[in-house]
């Protein structure tokens, strides 16, 4: 019988794919809400959920990481990591927020192809997370977030030109313009991930 003389090492990269999977759920679920309006503050409620799962990863990591001697990266880069994907699911839970609090009637077929966006680049963040203890073989993840977060951008600027042509009331672009920005938001916080992963990965290169 073998003794520890430590205890088991806690499980830091099944926590970082909980938080990534749990990213990924929440954009599917944002679409879905965009795509069956006809309830969308039961969509939000679910929203709401799932960040405030991903909140309890975050936590958790955070107290790992704060009572464990050794840990598999560094310390800064695993706070980072966390964070950077809390901050994925904190934007997407706003965006689907201002619907509700915008009393929006609709959604327009622009912020639904921010949001195929998003879940397109929650997927990739999440397939790069999932390979992370390998440390190596992610280039192909971040250079795919890189040309999908690029996507964003354009979608992005020509749904905000959009607000500013036609009869438009200045409120409405007020409103749609925050959403937009909202749903860019968590798209640029996946690309930030991404960044975090091609600094970690080069660290033990």
């Amino acid at each position: 019988m073998r003794l520890r003389l430590f205890p088991q090492e806690p499980a830091f990269f099944d926590l970082f794919n909980k938080s990534a999977e749990n990213a990924v759920e929440g954009a599917k679920l944002y679409l879905g809400m965009l795509d069956n309006y006809d309830d969308p503050r039961t969509s939000a409620k679910r929203i709401r959920e799932r960040e405030h799962r991903g909140d309890e990863l975050t936590h958790e990591i955070i107290r790992n990481l704060n009572t464990t001697f050794v840990t598999p990266l560094d310390r800064e880069d695993i706070h980072a990591l966390a964070t950077g994907l809390d901050d994925i699911m904190d934007f997407i839970e706003a965006a689907a927020d201002m619907f509700i609090l915008h009393g929006i009637e609709k959604p327009t077929m622009l912020v639904r192809e921010q949001a195929l966006i998003l879940v397109r680049i929650c997927e990739a963040v999440s397939d790069g997370v999932r390979n992370l203890r390998k440390f190596k073989d992610l280039e192909r993840y971040w250079v795919e977030i890189n040309s999908i977060e690029n996507e964003g951008d354009q979608v992005y600027r020509r749904a905000v030109a959009e607000l500013f042509k036609g009869d438009t009331g200045a409120i409405e672009v007020l409103k749609w313009k925050e959403i937009y920005e909202h749903t860019e938001a968590a798209v640029d916080a996946a690309e930030k991930v991404a960044n975090i992963l091609e600094s970690i990965v080069l660290k033990h290169a």
